[in-house]
């Protein structure tokens, strides 16, 4: 007990001499993770949809060969940006590049260090985000886009108007799954030099060697930033779902006409135990004896 307590007054003195500074790292680290997400989910976007058109044998040649090379790099994309480790990534954009272009393209000063971060960032959660908007466009039943087509709808304005809204509610977990994997994951960061929020705390940890205090204060950070992020991305689907509260109709002109609509008291004009059948039958047995006394 006595060590939890000093480890308390411990964290409450790095608190109070360096709060500025863990707070100059959390919003460095938000705003990191908030920007790549957005455009890694376009980048996904782009890239799933790109990966979902289709095409058959009847099609002209260059359409289908365009297709094919577009899908196959897409693939590529994927499966090198999702099989090989942020930090990795971060290495080869941020040195790799000036490397490879005899130093024309460097990330110079908080500015370049800022767009290198986001590029890093953004095309990593764009790889994971392509599989999730391929997965949630062909989760959607075909006979929706054999329904626009049979109305005279093209392949965009089926996408826009039927599949995508559709598409989107789906993957909504995963574009939240994915902003909490990009809040932890920006502590990559630090192998460019990029101070976020785990850089603070190593910057932090160099003036006091207080090391484990400080890596606790980032623990419950991380974690409340999370906790945030999971509250305010569930509100988010709920918005999404819309009311659960939902009036049935219980007159349709067309369903009446028909003559198969449900009398609350009186059942269907074809149950044999309704009233309105038990009716219709007496009634015709009147018609028909009255008729046949006339013949008479």
């Amino acid at each position: 007990m006595d060590k939890f307590i000093e480890l308390g007054q411990d964290m409450v003195t790095l608190w109070v001499n360096y709060w500025p500074r863990y707070l100059v790292g959390i919003r460095s680290t938000l705003l990191l993770a908030i920007s790549a997400t957005i455009i890694g989910c376009l980048i996904g976007l782009v890239c799933g949809i790109l990966n979902t058109i289709p095409y058959s044998p009847r099609d002209p040649a260059p359409k289908r060969i365009l297709l094919k090379l577009i899908r196959a790099v897409v693939r590529i994309y994927v499966e090198v940006f999702r099989g090989t480790p942020m930090m990795l990534q971060a290495v080869f954009i941020f040195y790799g590049l000036p490397y490879f272009t005899d130093q024309k393209i460097m990330f110079r000063g908080t500015s370049g260090m800022w767009l290198a971060a986001i590029i890093i960032v953004s095309i990593n959660t764009g790889a994971y985000m392509a599989e999730s908007v391929r997965g949630g466009i062909i989760s959607i039943d075909p006979g929706q886009t054999e329904g626009a087509k049979a109305i005279g709808m093209n392949h965009v304005q089926t996408m826009t108007s039927i599949i995508l809204p559709q598409a989107l509610r789906n993957i909504m977990p995963q574009i939240g799954n994915n902003f909490i994997i990009n809040i932890k994951d920006t502590s990559v960061m630090f192998i460019i030099g990029f101070i976020e929020f785990f850089g603070q705390h190593r910057n932090i940890v160099g003036n006091n060697n207080m090391f484990f205090q400080s890596a606790a204060i980032e623990m419950i950070g991380y974690l409340c930033m999370t906790l945030i992020a999971s509250l305010l991305l569930r509100w988010v689907e709920r918005r999404m779902d819309g009311s659960d509260s939902y009036e049935l109709v219980q007159a349709d002109q067309l369903t009446m006409a028909a003559g198969t609509y449900s009398h609350p008291n009186r059942g269907t004009p074809f149950d044999e135990h309704s009233k309105e059948y038990q009716d219709r039958v007496s009634e015709g047995l009147k018609q028909r004896n009255g008729s046949t006394r006339g013949e008479r």
